[in-house]
This record gives C-alpha cells, structure tokens and sequence, in this order.
C-alpha cells in the first residue's frame, strides 16, 4: 500500500491465462460492487467528517512474502476546522496525529495491514482514536488493461470524537501505472458506516489520486489529491465538499526504507486549510 520513487519493469506475461484471469476477477469484482451500489443507493445520504489521520494513495503493489513493515505516519494540522460539530467530532485545528502501521505479506498477492490511531487534541490531551485492520490483495497485470488493479478493505474500529461512527469499512479499488519517469494512481474510495448513527446510509465518495514524477532514481515529487464529495447517492454543494491538494515528495534511499513527506493546502471554506503529513517506514523479513 505504498508509494514508490523507483520505477518497476514490466513484466512478460503468457499470452492467454493472466488476461482470462484478469477479466474473470475483474468482472466479479464489478458485480459485487454494482450490487452493493444498487442496495446503499436507496439508503438516505449522509454527513462525512474529514480524516487526517492516514493520508496516503496507495500503489499497486502488495508487501514481498515473508517481509512486515513497520510504518509512521505523522501528520500536523496549523489550520483547520475548529470546535466540535454535530457528530461529536472534535475539529483537527492544531491536533497533532501519530499512527503505527503494521504491515505483513503473506502471499506474492496478498498482505495485511495492522493500525494503531492517536492524537494530541488541544485544550483536551493525547487520546487513543482507534484501530483498523486492511486486507489488500492485486489481481495479475494483463496487457489489455492499461492500469494495474488491487483492492483494499479497510474495517475500523474508532473512538468517540473522532468519528461520529464507532466502526466503518472503508472500500477501495487502487489503479496504478507508471509510463517512464511518470507515475499515476488513482484510489475511488468510498467509506460506509457499520455500526453507529450513521448505519445503513449510503457511502460516502472520496476519491484521491497521486502524480508523480522520478526526477532521479532516488527522488520522486508530484501532487497528491484527496476530497471527500458526498455520497454516492447525493454529491454535497461544491462549498460544503472536502478537496485538498500536496505538494509531496518520495524519498527511495534504500529498497527497506519508506519516506513520504508533504504540506497540503484546502481549496475548499470546510476543508482543513493546512496540512504537513510525513511517512517514515522500515521493511525487514519476519
């Protein structure tokens, strides 16, 4: 689920068996969301609240076999929604945010990833937000598709004030391509509430995306995208919609090391208006 400055060749594939297989998935995979679409479309909208916690597009790829990362992310607010709104949800106006990720590759396809929420709330002090667990696996690159496919599921179970929710699922799909130095992924999430006040309404829309370009073997910098618009059933009024956009940087100084670092701007009044986000991990064989 992590971001990479290096670029990766491409490799041959049979002629027939990765693309059958690829379409099958995909066709199922189509299925199922269309079904799960049909059913939360009739369910009435909802109000989502912004997370600044994890702010990552995710890649392609899945976590080697055998290796677990150890990952920081570490996020600061300087200006942002202030007070408490309707949900309980504090606002993230100068809240500082540390999350440990777990994460393990179990099969050349599959990983799982393991997080540990906190903040530093002020005038309130440090508070445990909550815990996730994310499951992703990738489908074979097929030839006759001009992006690389992996999903994530991610189920949370979150603290009060941080989430009017007390556990969500959060669904998405990853396309991801590199073409020479140029690096693209694009993640349309969307977050449903399971358990709380919230359960049984529609999901909320929030897709972000990453650009990236590897000015040297070492350094990649582009823009990071990430909004939230509504729910799938209703898109919110633009000025009531979440949209922030980083300037951000990949560092790849060594293949165990992850680093990530950025400073996002709101462009929208409801937004949080300044961001600095930094991502530190290690990889080693457990």
């Amino acid at each position: 689920m992590h971001l990479h400055a290096r670029v990766y060749a491409r490799p041959s594939l049979p002629a027939r068996a990765p693309v059958v297989s690829f379409r099958h998935i995909v066709r199922s995979l189509l299925r199922i969301l269309a079904a799960a679409l049909l059913v939360w479309s009739a369910a009435p909208a909802r109000a989502h609240a912004q997370d600044v916690f994890e702010i990552q597009v995710y890649p392609y790829d899945t976590m080697e076999p055998g290796r677990t990362m150890f990952e920081f992310h570490t996020n600061f607010v300087p200006s942002g929604t202030k007070g408490i709104d309707t949900g309980g949800v504090y606002g993230n106006h100068h809240q500082f945010h540390e999350t440990l990720e777990i994460t393990h590759g179990w099969t050349k396809r599959f990983e799982t990833g393991f997080y540990l929420e906190t903040a530093y709330v002020p005038d309130v002090g440090y508070k445990f937000t909550g815990f996730h667990i994310r499951p992703r696996f990738s489908v074979p690159e097929a030839e006759s598709f001009p992006f690389k496919f992996s999903l994530s599921l991610e189920y949370a179970w979150n603290q009060e004030g941080f989430d009017p929710n007390s556990q969500t699922l959060e669904i998405r799909p990853i396309l991801a391509r590199e073409q020479g130095r140029l690096y693209l992924s694009i993640n349309p999430d969307m977050s449903l509430a399971v358990k709380g006040p919230d359960a049984g309404t529609a999901p909320s829309f929030e897709p972000i995306g990453k650009a990236g370009w590897n000015f040297t073997m070492q350094v990649q910098a582009g823009v990071e995208y990430y909004s939230e618009t509504g729910t799938i059933k209703h898109f919110d009024p633009l000025s009531d919609q979440h949209h922030i956009l980083f300037g951000a940087a990949d560092l790849d100084v060594s293949p165990d090391w992850e680093i990530n670092f950025g400073v996002g701007h709101g462009l929208t009044g409801t937004s949080e208006q300044w961001i600095v986000k930094g991502i530190i991990g290690y990889r080693f064989k457990f």
